[in-house]
């Protein structure tokens, strides 16, 4: 789903704006190989980074970094919360915080949500809401949902494609409105991916693993690296699979990544008997839910590696097709690496969002289990937290009532 933009005042933060520029110049810097060796002069907007840099660094007693190579070293190396801007908002980040991930030195997702224009902006984040436009525009003038549906379930479960995979949904009539973007969207694979003449994908999330050593390998994925060293999955030898094709990057990471939590989700929710709609009425939300009463829930998956930037992008849900509650969800892992990111949310939420919660994945399963065995108590909801005059229930939503205590995890809502 497309995230509508706002601006909170902490975003010009003169220590928060100075990020952004680094993570502006981080992302342009991110395709040269060995920025010693580069050719100067520098991108007018990476040197512009390192001059105000440097300059904090020289108010504030610090040692600066000596170039642009030593501010990339940094964005790997140090935590955000570490560097020498004394006028970062406290607790905005945490020890984990760092713009360039340490073991593959590829941009973190962090990185894509704080470059500019726009936090949550970058140039990544515009191609793929491009992308997802353009679906919804050809498949409208078509009248046809369900090539829509077929269209993202393709970039969530195909983000590498063999010549024998792009034979086959060639014949794919649902994908014949878009066929076009398919085209674009798919590119060839580099050669960095490969190691001993094949390539490896990730048998949790399908995208192909980076080879960042002679044994290792590394998985772009946040929640691939969560759970661990990223489990081996498809071998493709490269003499045998013809030209490899892969999404291209700002997709895979805003809508491959997150799609895997929306399609899990829509698993669990079948596998308890309810029936479940996937991006209804050509993507107004991502999983429309109802139970056998006829209620209705209505959910967006967000997939933010920082909870304030989730927080001040909360809009309530479409209306349409109408729904009885309404909420975001996260996965699980978000809420388990960072204690606070529940909190966090709620905290920066607008009054936009018209009481939005924000739930992990496990929470919103939980409180379907506990709908579906009778309980019609704040529990099993999954609305905002007191509905009245002050606060309104927001559009699409039929019934309203008294809500749990936001953010509470399962256990303390049974309790």
């Amino acid at each position: 789903m497309t995230d509508q933009q706002l601006e909170p005042e902490w975003l010009f933060n003169p220590g928060v704006v100075l990020l952004r520029d680094v993570a502006t110049a981080v992302l342009h810097l991110s395709a040269v190989g060995d920025l010693d060796a580069f050719t100067l002069p520098y991108p007018p907007g990476a040197q512009r980074a390192l001059d105000a840099l440097v300059l904090q660094c020289l108010r504030n007693g610090a040692t600066p970094p000596a170039g642009v190579p030593e501010m990339m070293r940094w964005a790997r190396a140090r935590p955000l919360s570490s560097w020498p801007l004394d006028q970062l908002p406290v607790d905005l980040f945490d020890a984990a915080d760092r713009l360039i991930d340490q073991g593959s030195g590829e941009p973190a997702q962090l990185c894509h949500e704080l470059a500019v224009p726009g936090y949550g902006d970058s140039t990544g984040r515009q191609y793929d809401r491009l992308v997802i436009h353009e679906a919804l525009r050809a498949c409208r003038a078509m009248s046809s949902p369900e090539s829509y549906t077929a269209f993202r379930r393709l970039l969530v479960t195909q983000p590498v494609l063999t010549e024998d995979d792009w034979a086959e949904i060639s014949c794919d009539l649902f994908l014949d409105p878009v066929r076009f973007l398919v085209e674009e969207i798919y590119a060839p694979v580099p050669a960095g991916f490969r190691r001993d003449g094949s390539y490896l994908c990730c048998h949790r999330c399908l995208t192909l693993l980076h080879p960042v050593s002679d044994t290792e390998w590394w998985c772009e994925r946040d929640q691939c690296r969560h759970q661990g060293p990223a489990p081996h999955g498809r071998e493709l030898v490269a003499t045998e699979v013809g030209e490899l094709r892969q999404l291209r990057k700002p997709l895979r990471l805003f809508v491959t990544g997150p799609g895997h939590a929306e399609t899990a989700l829509e698993g669990e929710l079948r596998a308890l008997g309810l029936t479940v709609e996937m991006w209804p009425n050509f993507d107004s939300y991502d999983v429309r839910v109802t139970f056998p009463d006829g209620h209705v829930w209505a959910v967006d998956v967000k997939d933010w590696a920082h909870p304030a930037f989730l927080g001040r992008s909360a809009t309530a849900v479409r209306a349409e097709p109408p729904y009885d509650e309404a909420c975001w969800v996260v996965p699980e892992f978000r809420v388990r690496a960072r204690r606070d990111y529940l909190d966090s949310y709620a905290r920066e939420r607008g009054a936009r969002a018209g009481g939005l919660r924000l739930l992990s994945d496990r929470q919103l399963v939980w409180a379907a289990r506990l709908r579906l065995s009778g309980d019609r108590g704040p529990a099993a909801s999954i609305g905002p937290l007191h509905v009245g005059v002050d606060e309104p229930s927001g559009p699409g939503r039929r019934a309203t009532g008294t809500r749990s205590a936001d953010n509470m995890t399962p256990a303390e809502d049974a309790g």
